[in-house]
C-alpha cells in the first residue's frame, strides 16, 4: 500500500496526493512530499524508483531489506535503515524502516508486518505535525526528526521491559531451589545482544547527521537532532549496565549451583562416614577367626550393635552441630 500526503506552507492537515501525481509536487519548491508504504511489493518499489529517480542500490536494498542502521547517500538522496523494536517473551523482534529522503520529499519503506510491534509512522505524523505548527517549518529534517525521535523512544520502552524481566530473573535466580540455570537468562542474553547491535550503529547515524553531511537538513532541525543522539547515547549506557547486570545474575546462578553442589556434597560425606564407621565395626566382627575375644562371649552380638549404634549417634550429632547435615 502507498499513500502520499503534501504538506504546503502554514496549512495544519496535510493534502492527500494520489501516486500518479508525486511526480508534479517533488521539486515544486513550496512544499514537503511525504510518501509512506506498508510493506510493498517489488513492483511498488519499482514504481517508486521510477518515480523518484532512486539509484539501483537504494532500489536493491528496499526491496531486500534485512539492512542493518546506516546512513549512505546516493546522488542526490540519502537512505537511512533503522528498525523500530519490541520485546516478547524475552526475545527481541523487529521491523526495518527505511527512509529515503532528498530535498522536498521524504519515502518511507515498512517491512515485514508483524502483530508483534507496530511501526512509528502514526506517532512520527502527529509529532510532525505538532512541530510545524509551533514552528511553521516544512523542512523534510524535521520529518525525519519525528520518525527517528519515535523509533529511539520506543527503545526506552524496550529498555523498561527488559528492566523487568530482569527483576524476575533474580527472583528465579535467588529464590529457586533447583540447581538448573534458567532459560530465561540465555533467552533475554541474545536479546540484549541483538538490541545493542541494532542500536549501536545508530549513534553514528546521528553523529553523521550532526556532522551537517546531510545538506538539505536545515539548523533548526539539526538542533532537534541533537536531543535524539543524547537519548541514543542513553539508550546505549541503559544496554551496557543491563548486560552487566544480566552477566551478574548468570554468575550469582552459578555460585548458587556451586553452594547447593557444595550441600550436597556435605551431607553425603556425612552419610558416607556415619555408615562407614558401622561398616567397620561389621567388617571386624565378620572376619573368618575362630580366636577372637568375643566369639565365646554371651553379649558379644549385643555389644557390636549397641557399639554401631553408639558410633552412629555420636557422628550424627557431630555433623547435624556443624551444619552438614
Amino acid at each position: 500500500m502507498i499513500r502520499a500526503a503534501r504538506y504546503k506552507g502554514t496549512e495544519p492537515e496535510p493534502e492527500p496526493v494520489s501516486f500518479d501525481d508525486i511526480q508534479t509536487y517533488i521539486d515544486d519548491g513550496i512544499s514537503l512530499l511525504w510518501i509512506d508504504t506498508n510493506n510493498p511489493s517489488q513492483d511498488d518499489i519499482e514504481h517508486l524508483a521510477a518515480t523518484l529517480d532512486l539509484h539501483e542500490l537504494t532500489v536493491e536494498d528496499l526491496i531486500n531489506g534485512n539492512q542493518r542502521t546506516k546512513l549512505e547517500r546516493f546522488g542526490d538522496h540519502y537512505h537511512v535503515a533503522v528498525h523500530a523494536l519490541g520485546l516478547n517473551d524475552d526475545r527481541l523482534v523487529s521491523r526495518e524502516v527505511d527512509i529515503v529522503f532528498s530535498d522536498g520529499w521524504l519515502l518511507t519503506v515498512r517491512h515485514a508486518p508483524s502483530d508483534e510491534i507496530s511501526g512509528p509512522i502514526k506517532d512520527a505524523m502527529e509529532r510532525f505535525q505538532r512541530q510545524r505548527t509551533e514552528s511553521g517549518a516544512n523542512d523534510e529534517g524535521f520529518l525525519l526528526w519525528a520518525i527517528l525521535d519515535v523509533v529511539v523512544d520506543h527503545y526506552f520502552e524496550v529498555t523498561n521491559a527488559i528492566d523487568e524481566r530482569l527483576d524476575h530473573i533474580e527472583d528465579l535466580v535467588f529464590g529457586a531451589t533447583s540447581a538448573v540455570i534458567p532459560r530465561e537468562i540465555f533467552t533475554l542474553r541474545r536479546s540484549i545482544v541483538a538490541f545493542r547491535r541494532t542500536v549501536g550503529p545508530m549513534r553514528e547515524v546521528m553523529a553523521q547527521l550532526l556532522r551537517k553531511e546531510v545538506a538539505c537538513i536545515g539548523e533548526e532541525a539539526i538542533a532537534h537532532l541533537q536531543d535524539v543522539y543524547d537519548h541514543t547515547l542513553r539508550v546505549l549506557d541503559l544496554i551496557e549496565s543491563q548486560r552487566e547486570l544480566l552477566t551478574g545474575l548468570l554468575e550469582g546462578q552459578l555460585a548458587v549451583q556451586s553452594n547447593q553442589m557444595n550441600q550436597v556434597m556435605k551431607k553425603t560425606s556425612s552419610w558416607g562416614a556415619i555408615l562407614i564407621a558401622s561398616t567397620l565395626i561389621a567388617g571386624i566382627y565378620g572376619m573368618n577367626f575362630r580366636h577372637m575375644p568375643e566369639l565365646d562371649w554371651f553379649f558379644g552380638y549385643p555389644y557390636a550393635l549397641a557399639l554401631m549404634g553408639v558410633v552412629t549417634i555420636i557422628l550424627y550429632w557431630l555433623f547435624r552441630r556443624r551444619d552438614w547435615l
